[in-house]
């Protein structure tokens, strides 16, 4: 009920009027059933406007630090990624990585719709990186189509570092469906995995016209970090 009332009559009506997202093939998205969203991830803003624009709600799964922050400043944070319909996970690796898909598949095993980004981070740069494994397992595992999805101009708006967001309007495309069944039972299969993740960045990079880079954006990021450190 809170994510209803957030989405449809407290934020959703104020942010939609005032950056007037445009849409295309927001038919795919199917009224009923389990289904994966994955996007790329240009901006913090992502998570917020393809709810917003979807007409079923969407789960994303965050960093577990967005629900345990301290004072009135971790408060709002925390009410904010609930509203959002976000879910939090632990991202150190190992059994906490475990614990993460156990989370998006239950989400679609409930017949949901889960938010992913293959990359596993935002872009430093508005280019596309390199896909992490994890959705195509998580999508094989379950069975379920996946839609790809382009954020436009969303690190216009917001870039990495800034805290107030600029006026403009932002562009979503939403891709058809993918069906990855042929690889039924192979999840265990890293080869397997990798050719369902690329293809999946491949129709990620159609859509949003990104210049793509093969290597993992989280290692760019790391690496720029060193740097002006």
């Amino acid at each position: 009920m809170f994510y209803w009332i957030m989405k449809h009559i407290v934020v959703g009506p104020i942010l939609l009027a005032i950056f007037r997202p445009w849409v295309v093939g927001l038919e795919r998205v199917p009224r009923e059933g389990a289904v994966v969203l994955a996007s790329n991830h240009l901006s913090f803003i992502d998570s917020i406007f393809l709810p917003l624009v979807v007409h079923r709600r969407v789960v994303f799964l965050a960093k577990s630090e967005y629900f345990t922050g301290k004072g009135l400043k971790g408060w709002a944070t925390r009410v904010f990624f609930q509203a959002s319909g976000q879910l939090p996970i632990d991202r150190s690796g190992g059994k906490a990585s475990e614990a993460s898909l156990d989370t998006g598949l239950r989400v679609l095993r409930d017949g949901g719709v889960l938010g992913i980004y293959p990359e596993g981070t935002r872009s430093p740069d508005a280019r596309l990186y390199r896909g992490r494994t994890g959705v195509a397992r998580m999508v094989l595992e379950a069975g379920v189509p996946v839609i790809p999805v382009a954020m436009i101009g969303t690190e216009k708006v917001m870039p990495i570092g800034t805290r107030i967001p600029k006026v403009r309007r932002i562009g979503i495309i939403i891709g058809e469906p993918l069906d990855f069944s042929r690889f039924h039972g192979l999840e265990g299969d890293r080869f397997v995995l990798r050719s369902v993740t690329d293809e999946l960045v491949y129709e990620l990079r159609a859509l949003s016209g990104q210049d793509y880079v093969d290597v993992y954006a989280s290692s760019v990021r790391e690496q720029r970090a060193a740097q002006s450190g």
